[in-house]
């Protein structure tokens, strides 16, 4: 992966996943969080919220190419998930909590997570 992928990746990411870890560490440990996906015991998107809060406590120049490409499916995961937005309030929604679990708050309007090198 050369450095103009990793440049645009981190870019969507960046807009993508507007939870911090800290936040995203905390959601993972509520009861909605462990309610929905799909996946046998743990869900596909609850393990993938423990892996990008790995991915945010690392600092770019350490990630690995396999963090590179899960951070290039969390931004494909909720550029799609965000595009079946259902009608009305979303605020106590399975399509809520399971975008929680890629990192991203769709309540958190216009709200980033905040730069990181």
């Amino acid at each position: 992966m050369d450095d103009d992928e990793r440049t645009s990746i981190a870019k969507d990411w960046d807009e993508a996943v507007n939870l911090t870890a800290k936040q995203l560490e905390d959601w993972l440990q509520t009861e909605e969080s462990k309610s929905v996906g799909q996946g046998d015991g743990e869900s596909t998107g609850h393990r993938s919220g423990r892996r990008i809060v790995e991915i945010l406590g690392t600092k770019r120049a350490d990630l690995s190419d396999a963090d590179w490409a899960h951070m290039r499916k969390v931004v494909g995961y909720v550029h799609r998930h965000l595009e079946q937005r259902p009608k009305g309030d979303v605020t106590e929604t399975n399509w809520r909590y399971s975008l929680m679990n890629w990192g991203h708050d769709p309540e958190k309007a216009g709200a980033s997570r905040g730069g990181r090198s």
